[in-house]
């Protein structure tokens, strides 16, 4: 017995193809599917709620920022109790309060132009010296009656002025400069260079 297989038509083909295609697709899918005998049958794209990818991940960083913001504020309310505690404490133990210095005050310094005995030590002098002024009376031991005082001026030495010394300008505080006047009235002054 033979068996003889007929092919199908390609008018049957693409009939059944073309029924299988939905309205509103182009007319070269339909050629194409209309080419081949092999098409599978179209079938709609069932409806699936949309991914979102990356969430948890969020959740995670947000939760440590957060417990970082609580950790935060938590030491900084520890802080501020134990600063409030800490001088609440010494008080109640009976330690004295710390002590305040008052701000220092401000010298004025004047100019105050002193004879010196001896015209050779004053021409060693250059303005910015630290010097002592040293009072020598002859009943009394020497006292220094202004301690590091700054050379302020070495004015030019007076010519034929014989025996009277030297004049040199020093930047002291008021009180040593009135001393200064006063001592220098009454003895003989030198300078020692600091």
């Amino acid at each position: 017995m033979v068996l003889v297989m007929s092919r199908p038509s390609m008018a049957s083909s693409s009939c059944s193809v073309a029924s299988a295609v939905p309205a509103g697709l182009p007319s070269r899918s339909l050629s194409a599917c209309a080419a081949s005998t092999t098409c599978p049958p179209l079938r709609p794209v069932p409806p699936f709620p949309p991914l979102r990818v990356g969430r948890g991940s969020g959740r995670l960083r947000r939760a440590v920022r957060r417990r970082r913001r609580a950790v935060s504020a938590a030491l900084a309310v520890v802080a501020a109790a134990l600063a409030v505690g800490g001088t609440e404490a010494q008080a109640s133990r009976g330690a004295p309060p710390p002590v305040v210095k008052p701000p220092p005050v401000a010298v004025r310094m004047v100019s105050a132009p002193v004879r010196i005995a001896d015209a050779a030590t004053v021409r060693l002098l250059r303005p910015g010296d630290r010097v002592d002024v040293v009072a020598a009376e002859r009943a009394q031991p020497p006292r220094v009656v202004a301690a590091g005082a700054r050379v302020a001026e070495v004015p030019v030495a007076e010519q034929g002025g014989g025996d009277g010394g030297a004049l040199v300008v020093l930047s002291v505080p008021r009180e040593t400069a009135r001393a200064l006047v006063g001592a220098g009235a009454m003895t003989r002054l030198a300078v020692t260079l600091c």
